[in-house]
């Protein structure tokens, strides 16, 4: 498995509808976190180690209604 984190901005006064669409409809979520800055969510995401991440996002992730805009960081190591 591997942490893949999504930060994702949402339509206006929605970020908790979306993080609970997140919770609810997408099982390899682990952790959702309100966040300040351009983003309103950051959002951990367990993957298997052969899917495709892109595809991920694209097709699971940025189609949940109220979703504006989406940037997804790839992590190498856990150091603790």
């Amino acid at each position: 498995m591997k942490p893949v984190f999504t930060f994702i901005k949402c339509d206006l006064g929605k970020a908790y509808e979306v993080a609970g669409l997140l919770v609810d409809q997408i099982v390899e979520t682990s952790e959702v976190y309100s966040v300040s800055g351009p983003y309103d969510l950051l959002v951990k995401f367990y993957l298997d180690d052969e899917k495709d991440i892109g595809r991920f996002v694209c097709e699971r992730v940025q189609v949940l209604p109220q979703i504006k805009d989406t940037h997804t960081l790839i992590s190498f190591k856990a150091f603790k």
